[in-house]
């Protein structure tokens, strides 16, 4: 047993309260006793494995690293600058990657066990975490940890990296101030969240915004109220969904409504506020291209299974939306690709290829 597991293990039998200047301290105390040679990144790594995900912890303070990837208890991946490498870091054991993916679940009354084998949660620097155990994942638990990165200050600064060029910025802040109704749409890590926030922080102080996210990512001032979605409790109840949370914000007298991402039956919802006097309104999703993100909302708002006619939808969508965003990589570079503007019966770009 190393130094490290020795103190941290003694620490978390003691009575010590399991706050990060209480359990640093007592980690200076205990090393300064077994260890008093040890360098002083031995305290960090004590609180680390106290606290949070242990040995994960140094990439999670990379701010180059948006992702940190664990296929295994041995096997860890991040993506640093658009790039997914291999890292050295290494867990223990199973046993020790699951206790730490536990240690951080237990605060946020979330569970990680057989009969709940998948968990989507928020740590507490606002960072995603979605892990899977066995059955479900046949090779050993899995952890995939999103970090919510706020590097990029403002349009005009993703202008200047080359995300977009300068027209297109404005012509998307012009938008936001026109109130049109504007939609997001890319793949996984394109950047869908980090320009929703962009895009939000363009919207004139005085209105009245409801922002609805799975994990609370968006970093808005001014009159705006924040709904996060919420995974059932250990009992298996006491789930709110995005749905739920849409539902709620109508009657919270919103000037523009903010959903981090649809995914599922809420399309449904979020299309009939949109028609429903609610301009200005924003949202992501996963799609390639601004005609697939119409039809993806489409299907999912189809899923209600509630009869809805599909032509019917298909018109109120067109007439709710009035801009898709779609995102991309060139390379390791996360761009605009197109801007391409709603008809009634057809699509026009305004922006890119």
């Amino acid at each position: 047993m190393t130094v490290v597991e020795r103190v941290a293990s003694r620490i978390i039998e003691s009575d010590v309260a399991l706050l990060e200047p209480d359990v640093r301290a007592a980690a200076q105390s205990l090393l300064g006793d077994e260890a008093p040679l040890s360098p002083p990144g031995v305290v960090q790594a004590v609180v680390d494995e106290v606290l949070g995900l242990g040995p994960l912890e140094p990439l999670l303070r990379d701010p180059l690293v948006s992702d940190v990837l664990v296929s295994r208890w041995d096997t860890v991946f991040v993506e640093r600058e658009g790039r997914v490498e291999p890292v050295p870091t290494r867990f223990r054991s199973e046993r020790h990657l699951r206790a730490g993916i536990e240690r951080v679940l237990a605060p946020l009354g979330l569970r990680l066990d057989h009969g709940s084998p998948i968990v989507d949660a928020r740590l507490a620097d606002g960072s995603r975490l979605h892990a899977t155990i066995p059955p479900i994942a046949v090779d050993g638990t899995t952890a995939a940890i999103r970090r919510f990165n706020d590097a990029v200050p403002s349009l005009d600064a993703l202008a200047t990296g080359g995300h977009v060029s300068e027209a297109g910025a404005e012509l998307l802040r012009e938008a936001v101030r026109s109130r049109l109704t504007i939609l997001v749409s890319g793949g996984t890590g394109a950047g869908k969240t980090t320009l929703l926030n962009l895009l939000s922080r363009e919207i004139p102080r005085g209105e009245r915004i409801v922002t609805i996210e799975d994990a609370a990512e968006l970093r808005l001032s001014g009159d705006v109220v924040r709904l996060e979605a919420r995974s059932p409790n250990r009992e298996g109840v006491g789930a709110i969904t995005i749905r739920d949370l849409i539902r709620a914000a109508l009657r919270l007298r919103p000037d523009r409504i903010v959903v981090g991402e649809v995914r599922g039956s809420e399309a449904y919802d979020l299309v009939g506020a949109l028609n429903t006097g609610h301009d200005g309104s924003m949202s992501t999703v996963h799609a390639n291209s601004p005609e697939e993100a119409l039809i993806r909302l489409e299907m999912l708002a189809l899923g209600t299974g509630e009869g809805i006619d599909g032509h019917v939808l298909r018109a109120q969508l067109r007439r709710a939306i009035d801009l898709v965003v779609q995102l991309g990589r060139v390379g390791r570079l996360r761009t605009v690709t197109s801007i391409a503007a709603m008809h009634p019966d057809r699509t026009e770009t305004v922006y890119g290829a």
